[in-house]
């Protein structure tokens, strides 16, 4: 099987398991695993930001970051694709008591003018007084597509005009980060918080950071407890993170290459996928155009040997590129996927499976 269903299946490499057999651990709780402590660093400089917080999950480092910057009552806006609304359950009500405001695109990215338009009246005692604004970047739902800076600077400068606090989810801001060339840090320093993950592209088995100033920082470090991510000789993790962060960022291309060879093949194919939204380990595939549902056209392409996850949008299928799939994997993927929707077609039991979002 090749496996194209999300980066979060990655493995830990062989010499990724050997820093981890290796790392030097202390107490997480008390601050005294100089492993976490090393990651925490490299992280926040790396990020533009003072402080930076190990956690488990980069789901639970986006609500850590939603509570930081928000009283209950207030409202969050973010693109109605973006993770923070579609796949944390609900997290900003349960854990901020927020109020979620989705903004429309065709790709994930909004405007400035979108935020201008979305913001409540201030001192409007019928209204939740609008308090933040989240970008994603890469951003998920829409493909995997990257925030230019200068666009995603007019945004910041728009909400801050508005006196409105801002975070990145920055999951794959690694993948923005090698697709635009341009450093994590100039998009990290423009936000009050950004996360990021580090179990997808950049291959641990699990943890995500988040980063801002030491001040909301230290308020963060109280929610990591209250939220339950504390953890005791957590270096054994945060060596991962230490090995991802040396080795695993440049290699980020050769994803994006493989990514950009499986469109290009499909296309050639005649399969419907748009080369213009390919800009880092993404690849849409629109079923609907095939005259096929996702569960059919998931189960056609599984008895074909590719895996393929359900996207943002119905009937379209994803396939994401990581450092456990090669150049030969991609061409395999392409000859699999083409006699999957070939007028050769073998009946197949429907997939049934839930949708792998992230």
């Amino acid at each position: 099987m090749i496996d194209l269903r999300s980066d979060t299946l990655t493995q830990p490499t062989a010499e990724m398991r050997r820093a981890i057999a290796d790392a030097v651990v202390g107490d997480e709780q008390k601050r005294e695993d100089p492993t976490v402590i090393a990651l925490e660093k490299r992280a926040a400089e790396l990020l533009g930001q003072e402080e930076a917080i190990f956690l488990p999950t980069a789901t639970m480092a986006n609500q850590i970051a939603l509570r930081t910057l928000t009283e209950p009552g207030d409202e969050v806006l973010a693109e109605e694709m973006a993770h923070v609304f579609r796949y944390e359950l609900g997290g900003p009500a349960v854990h901020s008591g927020l109020v979620m405001k989705s903004l429309s695109t065709a790709h994930g990215i909004f405007t400035a003018e979108d935020v201008r338009e979305a913001v409540n009246p201030p001192g409007d005692l019928h209204t939740a007084p609008t308090r933040l604004v989240c970008l994603e970047n890469t951003h998920n739902g829409g493909g995997g597509r990257v925030w230019p800076l200068s666009h995603l600077q007019e945004v910041v400068a728009e909400a801050r005009a508005h006196g409105l606090a801002v975070h990145l989810d920055g999951a794959r801001l690694m993948n923005a980060a090698v697709a635009s060339g341009t450093p994590a840090a100039d998009y990290g320093r423009e936000f009050d918080t950004v996360t990021l993950c580090l179990s997808k592209g950049l291959g641990c088995p699990l943890g995500a950071v988040v980063a801002g100033s030491r001040e909301r920082m230290g308020k963060a470090r109280r929610y990591k407890h209250l939220f339950g991510g504390a953890m005791r000789q957590a270096g054994i993790v945060a060596a991962a993170g230490v090995y991802a962060l040396d080795h695993h960022v440049d290699r980020l291309a050769d994803d994006h290459a493989n990514a950009r060879r499986l469109a290009e093949g499909l296309a050639d194919a005649g399969l419907p996928v748009d080369l213009e939204q390919v800009e880092t380990n993404f690849v849409q595939l629109d079923a609907a155009r095939l005259g096929l549902g996702a569960d059919e056209a998931v189960a056609r392409l599984r008895a074909e040997g590719v895996l393929l996850s359900f996207a943002a949008k119905k009937d379209v299928l994803r396939a994401v590129t990581h450092l456990d799939v090669s150049t030969d994997d991609i061409d395999e993927a392409i000859a699999g996927t083409v006699r999957a929707f070939s007028g050769s077609r073998r009946p197949v039991e429907l997939a049934g499976e839930a949708p792998t979002p992230y």
